[in-house]
């Protein structure tokens, strides 16, 4: 009896002691259950992360109304994720294969008014640089230099007078420069000129002339322009912009890196070219070519990763506008050249001399071409960011010029449908 009752007791407390685990068990399920739950809250908010800014959201659109903070946060990108956005929007409206070859020849040298600290051209510092002022070249001498560029490749051909503005020169030369534009247009190549500041009847001049665009750079950022010339104001250029864009010709303007500007210089330059009432049809990028006797003389240029951010960065915020790799080429290599071409530049000048400083000698720029797979663009394909100009614009008395604009219009997409995008091909219908 004393058995069956001890074997009652071990029961009773067995069961007792299962229940007891199996709330103990139940609690905790439900406190891990719980604690789960809890967990994942944060998990789910972590995993939306902050929102995507509108220029990654929007990446490649025609935008002018760009903001500091946008244009700060592409330019600060990481390098290689920077070029990889950049190569993207690239592709989106250009073959990025074909690349324009440019001459550019000064008709005018030294002897100029302004006093920008780069430009060894400038009369201020003319006894230290050894730049002695000449007249302005005579018609045919410019007319051949223009038919040897076309023989070797080049198809905009580009003229710089060191003048503050042909307001300063007497109309027998202002007529000089006007019917250089004229004949050269006649060869059925692109012709560029900087000239200086232009009064809004002047570049309708140069208009009816056959003038495809109008080259005037902002050099940097408004904040730092007063650090590089002080005998003209950052408004000056933004006039002489509007009277070329007014006149129907296309823009070209872009600026210089390696003035000693900093990082947010170069931010506020391409935000001044991003939010002009229309995209330039191109921008040039020059780095730095220090010129000895100038203010600038010691300034270290910039490297050649530098150059390519900028590049980057203005593709990014100017789709369509051909960024031209100007300037500083010089001593970069094939490589650092190839990965500015990647990240959007579209556009080099060839020929051993720019203005009145040294360049790429033009057979090694046929062997880098060779070497990264690239060919030339022809004249007047299409500019999307171009006035009518750069489009169906033929000189008077040309005919040359409206059967080489019409070809291009005929072309399909912006490079005679070498990329075949679709965002292009809408862009321009």
């Amino acid at each position: 009896m004393a058995l069956l009752q001890q074997a009652s007791v071990l029961a009773r407390s067995a069961f007792a002691a299962s229940g007891l685990v199996s709330s103990r068990v139940a609690r905790a399920i439900a406190s891990s259950s719980n604690s789960q739950a809890a967990a994942a809250q944060p998990l789910a908010a972590e995993d939306e992360g902050p929102a995507e800014p509108r220029w990654s959201r929007e990446l490649g659109a025609i935008r002018t109304d760009w903001t500091r903070e946008e244009v700060t946060d592409v330019y600060n990108l990481p390098l290689l994720d920077l070029v990889f956005k950049a190569a993207s929007v690239h592709r989106m409206y250009n073959d990025p294969a074909m690349v324009q070859r440019c001459t550019l020849l000064s008709i005018k040298t030294g002897g100029c008014p302004e006093n920008c600290n780069y430009c060894s051209q400038s009369s201020h510092w003319s006894e230290d640089t050894g730049l002695k002022a000449e007249k302005l070249m005579d018609l045919e001498p410019v007319y051949e230099a223009a038919l040897r560029a076309r023989e070797a490749g080049s198809t905009r051909f580009c003229m710089g007078a060191a003048w503050r503005g042909p307001s300063q020169v007497g109309p027998r030369q202002w007529s000089r420069v006007l019917e250089m534009v004229r004949r050269i247009r006649g060869l059925g190549m692109e012709v560029c000129t900087t000239l200086g500041m232009l009064t809004p009847e002047q570049a309708r001049e140069l208009r009816e002339a056959g003038l495809t665009a109008y080259n005037h750079n902002l050099d940097t950022s408004p904040e730092y322009y007063g650090q590089i010339t002080t005998t003209r104001k950052y408004e000056d250029r933004l006039s002489t912009l509007a009277a070329v864009r007014d006149a129907g010709i296309s823009v070209c303007a872009g600026g210089i890196i390696g003035l000693g500007e900093g990082p947010q210089d170069r931010v506020g330059l391409l935000l001044q070219l991003a939010t002009l009432p229309e995209h330039p049809e191109s921008v040039p990028i020059n780095r730095l070519v220090a010129v000895k006797g100038t203010p600038l003389q010691n300034q270290e240029p910039p490297s050649g990763l530098d150059l390519v951010r900028c590049i980057a960065t203005a593709r990014i915020v100017m789709p369509r506008t051909v960024v031209r790799l100007s300037a500083g080429r010089l001593d970069l290599s094939s490589a650092e050249q190839a990965l500015a071409f990647m990240a959007g530049a579209n556009s080099i000048f060839d020929g051993d001399k720019l203005l009145t400083t040294p360049n790429n000698d033009r057979n090694e720029d046929e062997q880098m071409f060779e070497l990264l797979g690239l060919r030339s663009r022809p004249a007047f394909l299409n500019y999307p960011s171009g006035n009518e100009t750069s489009r169906d614009f033929a000189a008077a008395g040309s005919p040359s010029s409206s059967s080489s604009s019409s070809e291009a219009s005929s072309s399909s997409g912006c490079c005679g449908g070498g990329c075949g995008s679709k965002q292009q091909q809408q862009a321009t219908a």
